[in-house]
């Protein structure tokens, strides 16, 4: 769901523009529909079913050639990986930070998104997910 905040004359004319493509239970998309939110910023939704295998199809190919969610579509600007697109949205759209000023609580801050984008991430993904699975079922 497309946030409603009311836009900044500032902001609004760019940010209009945002397009996320996304899939509801990914938690990358997640972290990016919160900070779009948190933002005020609005933005358009646009659903792509990874179970169905949307990501496969040629239009998200092209905006996204590694087939993952979220991307990001700022005009002709295009941004993949949930925490390349929060830092562009943060450089972009300074108006209600996502990191403190503070540069020690901005790196503790940076290093647990990291932690949890470069460890976490693969615990649960849906590629990661069906791989263990098959591989299970070769043992039974």
């Amino acid at each position: 769901m497309a946030s409603v905040a009311q836009e900044n004359p500032a902001t609004s004319v760019t940010s209009a523009r945002l397009k996320l493509y996304s899939y509801w239970r990914s938690s990358c998309s997640w972290r990016v529909r919160i900070a779009l939110n948190l933002k005020g910023l609005p933005y358009e939704y646009k659903a792509v079913n990874i179970v169905q295998g949307d990501q496969f199809s040629e239009e998200y190919t092209k905006l996204n050639p590694l087939q993952f969610v979220p991307t990001l579509v700022d005009g002709d600007i295009i941004v993949s990986d949930s925490l390349a697109i929060l830092l562009y949205l943060e450089d972009k759209f300074p108006e209600h930070p996502l990191l403190p000023d503070d540069h020690q609580l901005k790196a503790i801050s940076l290093q647990a998104s990291f932690w949890c984008s470069s460890f976490c991430y693969f615990l649960c993904t849906l590629t990661v997910i069906v791989y263990k699975h098959l591989r299970l079922t070769q043992y039974l």
